[in-house]
């Protein structure tokens, strides 16, 4: 009985399917892996093969601007004037040629070299948040540290000063939920908080951009700054992929790291493996990545009609590819639904950086803080345990961003 009301129940966003949504993923794969859905009336791409493949197409196009327009349900875009605009700047948002010299512009602060220099960095902010806790013998790991680590980096990162990171937060709350409505949201309201907070956040980058004009550093915001001032960079860009870094680098991985722990306490035997022989975090951060990703879905908008396993996406049609929905694919991923901290070549298959030619440019940064976060946690609080008599609180209210609220942890 469970089985058939299972399948009877394929909205992607009922309150079941984001709770848990791995046996929608299963039904989806197996019976109808390109899925019109009418709740969130768009395609789901559920295969693992279909998916790397959609991220290859060039008939799907990154711009997403009219999907965001959509998500103020007839009311105008004059209500997000400012954040449809930064929008249109971002490399995110272009296709082909122009998302390419977009992104070589930020790639050189993103190679591994350039990265490799900030571990030091990663280190002693993980192993300051833990002091701050360790003798308390106990923690919400969210909010002492996973949403602490990663705009403390990234500022550094960027050379923002980290005293501003509680601001960036505040600006990235309603940025990030109206990629993602909950339901029963007040669009209008979201949308206006959305609104001026990119208005503040382009404005505080503004400020930092003429300060670092005339001192620059070894930051990217200064790698970025001497391509605008090369001509192949207008402000408005810099400006708009500056926030983008910031904001897609940490609210992302402040989920993916809370993600990771639950996964990883949760499996007590793959805990005490990954105490036992410390090498193992790297393909442990891998598999943490692939059995839970912190974003789900990641969409794009059809920008000619075609088919695809027989069912014809139209132009302009909203098509979400499943990232977790892959990483979990059989064919894929040998018994997908196990945690296994040594599992080979996860980097290589899974899909929770997206693919192709949008694959995301803070991968290794991102890789780097989890690894090292870990690293930390292993060595500062051996005895870790997930809090039997509080419940980890699940933040799951939208297909695009999956995390925890609220995760307590004893040692």
């Amino acid at each position: 009985m469970a089985s058939a009301a299972r399948t009877l129940q394929l909205n992607p966003v009922a309150p079941e399917n984001l709770l848990d949504p791995v046996p929608l993923y299963r039904e989806l794969r197996s019976n109808d892996p390109v899925h019109w859905s009418e709740a969130v009336q768009s395609w789901l791409i559920t295969r693992h093969d279909d998916v790397v493949n959609c991220f290859r197409d060039p008939r799907l196009s990154a711009n997403r601007v009219r999907f965001y327009e959509d998500q103020l349900r007839g009311l105008g875009p004059d209500l997000i004037k400012d954040f449809l605009k930064g929008l249109n700047d971002q490399m995110s948002q272009r296709d082909g040629r122009e998302h390419i010299q977009m992104r070589r512009q930020a790639a050189a602060g993103f190679s591994p070299q350039a990265l490799d220099r900030w571990r030091p960095a990663i280190r002693r902010t993980a192993e300051q948040l833990v002091e701050q806790v360790r003798g308390q013998g106990h923690m919400n790991a969210v909010e002492s540290l996973a949403s602490q680590l990663p705009p403390r980096v990234i500022a550094e990162v960027l050379g923002i000063p980290v005293q501003d990171r509680e601001q960036f937060l505040e600006w990235a709350r309603p940025i990030a939920d109206f990629n993602a409505p909950a339901a029963g949201t007040d669009v209008v309201d979201l949308a206006r908080r959305t609104n001026t907070a990119t208005r503040e956040l382009f404005a505080y980058l503004r400020r930092i951009i003429e300060e670092r004009s005339h001192s620059p550093g070894e930051d990217l915001l200064s790698q970025m700054l001497q391509s605008q001032q090369a001509g192949q960079m207008t402000l408005d860009q810099l400006v708009s992929n500056a926030s983008l870094i910031l904001f897609a680098g940490h609210t992302t991985t402040t989920d993916q790291i809370s993600n990771g722990l639950h996964d990883l306490l949760s499996h007590r035997d793959q805990f005490h493996k990954l105490q036992e022989d410390r090498t193992l975090v790297r393909s442990a951060v891998e598999e943490m990545l692939r059995y839970n990703p912190a974003v789900p879905f990641m969409h794009r908008i059809a920008a000619e009609t075609f088919q695809l396993r027989g069912k014809t996406i139209r132009k302009g049609d909203v098509v979400f590819m499943g990232l977790a929905a892959a990483n979990r694919d059989p064919e894929a991923f040998p018994d997908p639904d196990r945690f296994d901290i040594t599992r080979d070549s996860n980097h290589q298959k899974h899909m929770s950086f997206t693919f192709g030619p949008h694959h995301c440019l803070g991968a290794g940064l991102a890789r780097r803080m989890l690894e090292i976060t870990f690293e930390v946690l292993l060595e500062r609080l051996p005895e870790l345990h997930l809090d039997p008599k509080q419940l980890p609180q699940l933040k799951c209210h939208s297909l695009m961003f999956r995390g925890y609220d609220s995760l307590t942890v004893r040692w």
